[in-house]
């Protein structure tokens, strides 16, 4: 639904996305990941038909971006970073506007347009300024444009970015929701929105492609894969008891808040080992939990690696 390959831009010596190429498959969520500067943006403007790439291909659909681009942009969704719109009309007028741009007209473009308002919830605020809406309200908007022709692929870039925690939750049940029926690339660099949103993603840094994984894959490449951490009083002597298992490769425990993490050894499992001890040691665990793996942790060790840097 979304394919690239090699492609790249470059704003004189400096290289902005660096060979880049990632396919989004169909019903998949894709999230694009990587630090501010990555490169992020770049490539949905080359996918989106905004930005010319320096060399290489963007797809969306089968359709080539640059040799067939009014097909690739009538299968395609976009919402950019920021959600940006013309803030003197109003909602009606500019939703009205996108929908005529895009061609619909009459009665079916009447009965798409009532659709995408009540699904996004903006019967209220049709007939005000778009500029007068809250964040949250700005990127509803944002969404009914680009879901407004009925595309099968939606590219939404940083959709969360700067909303408070109660708009980022009625965003991404938005897009969750949409997500059954189309394919979605999301551009983002908050971890917390992979988990929310993705079954795939992919890490890029400086322009370059870095990793392409699920979630699950991801998680698996950290150290506290596997890990079982626990809070309990007693604590010394646990640790004491915890070093002699034969699963146990280390152990560590918080300064902060003392919360024990024990780290299994390659292939071994500890929860039911590490419950066993605790029991028989009668200490009261108030939380025991196995860990997934930590994808902030991988997300810095494929970030920050030394070929990163150079």
């Amino acid at each position: 639904m979304i394919e690239t390959d090699q492609l790249t831009r470059r704003y004189g010596r400096f290289t902005a996305v660096d060979a880049l190429s990632i396919r989004a498959e169909p019903g998949q969520v894709l999230g694009l990941l990587g630090p501010n500067g990555a490169g992020k943006t770049t490539a949905m403007r080359m996918i989106s038909g905004f930005l010319t790439p320096t060399s290489g291909t963007a797809r969306v659909c089968g359709h080539d971006v640059q040799a067939d681009p009014i097909a690739a942009k009538r299968a395609l969704g976009y919402l950019p970073e920021g959600a940006p719109s013309y803030g003197e009309l109003t909602v009606r007028e500019f939703l009205v506007f996108i929908a005529r741009m895009r061609g619909l007209k009459g009665v079916v473009g009447r009965r798409r347009f009532e659709e995408v308002v009540g699904r996004l919830q903006l019967e209220e605020v049709l007939d005000q300024c778009i500029d007068t809406l809250s964040k949250g309200l700005r990127r509803r908007v944002g969404l009914a444009q680009a879901i407004l022709h009925d595309p099968p692929v939606l590219m939404l870039d940083e959709p969360t970015d700067g909303l408070d925690p109660n708009q980022k939750h009625a965003v991404r049940q938005l897009i969750d929701a949409m997500a059954r029926e189309r394919t979605i690339l999301v551009s983002t660099h908050l971890l917390e929105e992979v988990h929310a949103l993705c079954n795939r993603v992919v890490i890029i840094a400086r322009g370059r492609l870095l990793a392409d994984a699920t979630p699950a894959e991801l998680e698996a490449r950290s150290r506290y894969h596997g890990a079982v951490s626990f809070s309990a009083p007693g604590s010394a002597v646990s640790q004491e008891m915890l070093g002699r298992l034969p699963q146990v490769a280390a152990i560590e425990v918080d300064p902060l808040d003392g919360r024990i993490t024990a780290f299994p050894r390659p292939g071994e499992r500890i929860l039911e080992p590490v419950e066993q001890l605790l029991r028989a040691q009668g200490l009261e665990v108030s939380e025991i939990q196995l860990e997934r793996g930590r994808l902030d942790e991988v997300f810095r060790q494929i970030t920050t690696a030394p070929e990163v840097q150079s």
